[in-house]
């Protein structure tokens, strides 16, 4: 067994006391990108989960948009789920909210809570995977699991 990274483990211990049995694995390759996720896993890269955070331009609030590896997100459709216009957010803003770096963006375990936005494209897959606290962990879970751990919406993000 494999000792994890502090941000992996802290992810390892949150799924635990969750009572879910998922295993982080942490890689001595990157996981940073969609492609290179897919790569460590040996799965398809719309199994990989993308946490995008996003900022509301009016009251500021965080926004989490998990997507498939292989879409790009459609900001003004996010926007209409919110309520108000948003813009991407920076890696600081990133930080503050949810306590990690991107690149390594788990969809759960953040410091701050969020809105969260779940691609609907998950649906045809069994399992996806998803970031684990760091650019080298990922973790892979059941589709309808993501949305039990994060209380996210499902909706069309593309």
């Amino acid at each position: 067994m494999t000792t994890l990274s502090p941000s992996a483990q802290k992810i390892q211990d949150l799924l635990n006391s969750l009572w879910y049995n998922f295993t982080v694995i942490e890689h001595t390759e990157s996981t940073r990108t969609a492609q290179e996720a897919a790569e460590r896993a040996g799965c398809e890269l719309g199994q990989i989960v993308k946490s995008m955070i996003f900022k509301g331009n009016d009251s500021g609030k965080p926004i989490l948009v998990l997507t498939s590896g292989t879409n790009r997100v459609d900001e003004s459709r996010i926007s209409g789920y919110a309520g108000e216009s948003i813009g991407r957010a920076n890696a600081d803003f990133v930080r503050t909210v949810t306590g990690f770096a991107i690149g390594g963006v788990p969809p759960v375990g953040h410091v701050q809570k969020m809105e969260t936005y779940i691609d609907e494209d998950f649906l045809q897959y069994p399992t996806i995977w998803a970031a684990a606290g760091t650019p080298n962990a990922i973790f892979e879970l059941p589709t309808e699991a993501l949305q039990k751990i994060t209380d996210g919406k499902v909706v069309g993000v593309k």
